[in-house]
């Protein structure tokens, strides 16, 4: 129905906002300013305990600072109360006082039905509880017993049974004047395919009336009472009121629950959605007998901005949670997030406050993970990354399924914990909590937190200038240097990236602060390694220590000193080949691979730069270590 722009600005003029809002939430009378119409409340569309929902009646406007739901008093009815727009519509013209407009005969028509076929499904609800509670369910009431369903359960959920007759329902239905043209295209009764009287739908089953997020029912859900029923459970079909795809069981009570702080629990069945509710956890939705679609996503995040998606635990709760993974990806965004929870192989929500209580459900709750785990869990568990081929196919998959995120701050953060978890996986070291965030200090922090550290007086007589220097010693000074331009300069981490992960220093703690580098975070055992590294007198009187503005200068220093850490390492390797092929006397292909091990490790010591004082060496120093290193090791023939 198209109705003039005129008409819906003289209803949202009439009606202050914060009257249609303040049905569904509590003031924050300190905050709010009511003589300006500003007021403030804990948001409705998600649980938390702080007033970040605005609401301005001047404007007609509601923004929440937390879930960033917006929008006008129709908005507010349609996301809150499950209204449709001309249902939103009509309520705020009746408050306002104002006729509606002249309406198309078919869309009164099509709401009148609507209407109609409301009604006649809370006539079933009531005729399916009457029969619980009389002679025709024998068998169901001691199951419900079983499942810890008392009569106040029942009562509250709107549990009922259907006898396992065939017009039950129908003959009840059209006793009270209904039309049958209504009951069949409720969804509750079916028209044989031959022709002839329709039947019941529901037969022989406990009824569970679906709601929508106003409490009308709209479907049921029927859970056999025969063993060897072709489906243990059934739901209604697609109708003018019902849309499997778009609704969530348990919706509204959930929705209400979450507003007051609880959290939004998905688990799979009825069942579990009433068990849970009964144990505490108010905030729980079930699917209706689907995988979720994006409608009900979507409808979750409406709800809640983080809901737990709480699978069984059996191999088809880890293929549903598999299956999530590619729907969820393209949708997730900042304030749209998911969570994880397995519960124990072979159980059910149910089945577990059953057995163990709440208390064990909460903890199984208390360990759900992110999705960004989940996703690396898909593509890792089970397989072996023992090849370049292996680790590259790993990067592809991860990287194709990040692409499909489209919030580029999302996709920048699951990259940095991905690359935090293949470090894990690749450096073969136990995966360690990041610990607790601690104050910055001077050098010990990325970013910012890098500060520079005063000048020191340059000195020339490096520990590298000593012909007699040790060669790991020589080593672990130019691996100094790397790690100290990393961290005060953290903008060239990105280009020298692959390299400084194949650094691979020998110190843990060494190791730990490449950790730190690559991933951002900040370990005690990082900040050892750094304190050390910052207070070498030799790493202080570098120029791109002492220059931490010079980015293009450290930047060239940097990319020579890993040149010469991986010149050396090659060299070494050579040698240790070379030792084991030399039998008293070296051919000349061994001294020609030699003789170019020597001349990389000699342009990777010497670079073609103006400035050769990098590291507070000379050319003289270097020449004396390069003769040194020939003497010492290239030519040293093993012992017999």
């Amino acid at each position: 129905m198209s109705l003039p722009p005129q008409f819906l600005d003289e209803i949202r003029a009439r009606v202050p906002l914060s009257r249609v809002i303040g049905r569904k939430v509590v003031w924050d009378l300190r905050r709010s300013n009511q003589a300006k119409g500003d007021w403030w409340a804990p948001c409705p569309f998600h649980g938390e305990k702080t007033a970040s929902f605005h609401v301005d009646d001047q404007k007609g406007f509601y923004y929440c600072f937390g879930c960033h739901a917006k929008g006008d008093a129709l908005n507010f009815l349609r996301e809150a109360e499950g209204m449709s727009f001309i249902e939103a519509v009509e309520l705020l013209a009746s408050e306002a006082g104002l006729q509606m407009p002249e309406r198309d005969p078919r869309q009164v028509q099509r709401a009148d039905r609507r209407t109609e076929l409301v009604e006649v499904m809370e006539q079933a609800v009531r005729w399916f509880r009457l029969q619980l509670q009389g002679g025709a369910a024998p068998d169901a009431r001691p199951y419900l017993a079983g499942r810890g369903l008392d009569a106040a359960a029942c009562e509250q959920f709107g549990i009922g049974f259907a006898p396992d007759q065939r017009q039950g329902l129908f003959n009840a239905l059209r006793g009270k004047g209904i039309d049958q043209a209504l009951i069949v295209e409720a969804g509750l009764a079916a028209l044989p395919e031959g022709g002839g009287a329709p039947f019941d739908r529901f037969r022989g089953r406990i009824t569970f009336p679906i709601r929508d997020g106003r409490g009308r029912c709209i479907a049921f859900g029927g859970r056999s009472m025969d063993p060897n029923a072709r489906a243990k459970y059934l739901n209604s079909p697609e109708t003018p009121l019902f849309d499997k795809g778009r609704n969530l069981y348990n919706v509204g009570p959930a929705r209400a629950a979450v507003a007051k702080g609880r959290p939004l629990i998905v688990a799979e069945g009825y069942m579990d959605v009433i068990a849970l509710v009964r144990a505490g956890f108010e905030g729980a939705v079930a699917p209706l007998g689907t995988a979720i679609t994006e409608d009900q996503l979507r409808l979750m995040w409406r709800v809640s901005p983080e809901p737990v998606i709480a699978l069984d635990g059996d191999a088809a709760g880890l293929r549903a949670a598999m299956r999530l993974i590619d729907l969820a990806l393209p949708m997730t965004a900042p304030g749209q997030a998911l969570r994880f929870a397995f519960l124990p192989e072979g159980q059910d929500p149910d089945d577990l406050i059953r057995a163990k209580g709440a208390g064990a459900m909460a903890a199984v709750l208390n360990e759900a993970r992110p999705l960004v785990d989940l996703l690396w869990r898909r593509e890792t568990e089970g397989r072996v990354f023992d090849s370049p081929e292996r680790r590259a196919a790993l990067d592809k998959a991860l990287g194709d399924a990040i692409a499909k995120i489209p919030d580029k701050d999302t996709r920048d953060h699951y990259f940095a914990a991905l690359k935090d978890l293949k470090w894990q996986l690749f450096s073969n070291r136990p995966r360690k909590e990041a610990p607790a965030p601690r104050a910055p200090r001077p050098g010990t922090g990325r970013g910012d937190r890098f500060l520079p550290i005063a000048p020191v007086a340059p000195t020339r007589a490096s520990r590298l200038s000593s012909p007699d220097a040790g060669e790991h010693v020589a080593e672990a000074l130019i691996e100094a240097m790397v790690l100290a331009i990393c961290a005060t300069h953290p903008d060239l981490i990105a280009p020298v990236e692959s390299r400084l992960e194949r650094l691979e220093p020998q110190d843990s703690d060494r190791a730990a602060l490449v950790h730190d580098l690559l991933s951002g975070t900040q370990s005690q055992a990082g900040q050892r390694a750094l304190e050390s590294v910052l207070a070498d007198p030799h790493v202080k009187a570098a120029p791109a220590i002492q220059r931490p503005h010079d980015g293009d200068a450290a930047s060239g220093i940097l990319a020579n000193a890993l040149d010469r850490i991986e010149a050396r390492r090659a060299a070494r390797e050579e040698i240790a080949r070379a030792e084991a092929e030399i039998e008293g006397m070296a051919d000349e292909g061994l001294t020609w691979r030699m003789a170019q091990s020597a001349r990389a490790r000699q342009q990777a010591d010497h670079p073609s730069l103006a400035d050769l004082s990098d590291l507070g060496e000379d050319s003289e120093s270097f020449r004396a270590v390069l003769e040194a290193a020939l003497k010492n090791e290239i030519w040293r023939k093993p012992r017999r």
